[in-house]
C-alpha cells in the first residue's frame, strides 16, 4: 500500500457547526491524496455524530482522536494524534479554519527538506462566518473578496491574503514583515523532525502554545518559510474562553527557557522523561 502523500491534523472543541464546514472543504481539495486525523480535545455527542457521519461518506481517510475533558489539554491530544498519521508529512490546522481548495496542494508543492511552511488565514467576523453555506464553500464564495464585502466585510491590507497568486503572493511572502513561525492554524512540516523534539510540550497552556515547538525545532536548525499568501484558509468567528493571564504567563515562561536554553527536545511530549 502506498504511503498518503499528507496527513492533516485538525484540533477541535465543541465546535461541531464550525467543524462542518472545514470538512467541507477538505472533501473538495484538489489533491485528494490524503488523510485526516481530527484531535478531539473532549468535545460531546454533537461533534462525534458529525465526524462519524464524514467518517462513512467521505473518499479520503478520518481518524477520530478523543480524550475526556480537563480543561485546555490541545498540546497532549495533538500528540495522540501525531502517532495515528499514517504519512510522513503532517499539516496541522484548526477545526475552525475552512481551507481554500489547493490548500493541501500549496502545502505539498512548497514542502523542500528541513523546512516548515507557515500559512496564512483570514479572519472573518462573526455574521459572514454564520452565513457560509456548503453551496458557498464548493463554489469558493467564501475566498472570493467581492462576496464578502458583500456580506459585510470590511476591506483592509490583510485581504490581499485572498487575492494574492502568481508573483504578486511570491513578492508578499518575501517582504512581509510578519516572521514565519509555527502557527497551529496553518503549518506544516516533515513528521520525522516533529518527532525527533518529542512533540508538543503538554504543559503548555492557550495562548501561543504551538508557538514553542517551533522554537525548539529553530534550535535544531529547522528553517521556517512564509506562505501566508499562498496557503489560504478562512477563519471562523468563535469566543476564547481558555484565554487568561496565569496560562499566558506560565508559556512565555517555558518559551523564554527553551530560548534561552536552546532546547531541541521537551521533557513533557510525546515520550515523558524524569
Amino acid at each position: 500500500m502506498d504511503i498518503l502523500k499528507a496527513s492533516v491534523i485538525i484540533s477541535t472543541y465543541n465546535q461541531p457547526d464550525w467543524l462542518e464546514k472545514v470538512l467541507w472543504g477538505y472533501e473538495i481539495q484538489t489533491e485528494k491524496d490524503f488523510e485526516v486525523i481530527i484531535a478531539d480535545d473532549g468535545s460531546g455527542e454533537a461533534t462525534k455524530e458529525l465526524i462519524q457521519r464524514f467518517i462513512k461518506e467521505s473518499k479520503f481517510k478520518i481518524t477520530h482522536v478523543w480524550q475526556e475533558d480537563d480543561g485546555f489539554q490541545k498540546t497532549k491530544i495533538l500528540n495522540k494524534a501525531i502517532l495515528k498519521t499514517s504519512s510522513d508529512y503532517l499539516i496541522f490546522t484548526d477545526g475552525d479554519c475552512v481551507p481554500r481548495n489547493d490548500f493541501v496542494e500549496t502545502h505539498l508543492k512548497l514542502r523542500k527538506p528541513n523546512t516548515f511552511l507557515s500559512g496564512g488565514y483570514f479572519k472573518l467576523p462573526e455574521q459572514i462566518s454564520n452565513a457560509i453555506s456548503k453551496k458557498d464553500i464548493e463554489k469558493q464564495n467564501c475566498f472570493h473578496l467581492d462576496w464578502l464585502l458583500e456580506h459585510g466585510l470590511k476591506k483592509t491590507f490583510k485581504a490581499n491574503k485572498l487575492t494574492a497568486f502568481g508573483r504578486k503572493a511570491w513578492i508578499l511572502n518575501t517582504f512581509t514583515p510578519t516572521k514565519a513561525t509555527f502557527d497551529g492554524m496553518n503549518v506544516s512540516g516533515w513528521k520525522q523532525d516533529v518527532l525527533n523534539v518529542n512533540g508538543f510540550d503538554e504543559r503548555m497552556q492557550y495562548g501561543g502554545e504551538d508557538r514553542e515547538i517551533g522554537e525548539r525545532l529553530m534550535n535544531c536548525g529547522i528553517k521556517f518559510k512564509q506562505i501566508r499568501y499562498s496557503a489560504i484558509c478562512v477563519h471562523l468567528h468563535h469566543d476564547r474562553p481558555y484565554k487568561n493571564d496565569e496560562a499566558i504567563k506560565l508559556n512565555q515562561a517555558i518559551r523564554k527557557a527553551t530560548k534561552t536554553n536552546k532546547y531541541k527536545i521537551t521533557k513533557f511530549g510525546i515520550k515523558k522523561y524524569k
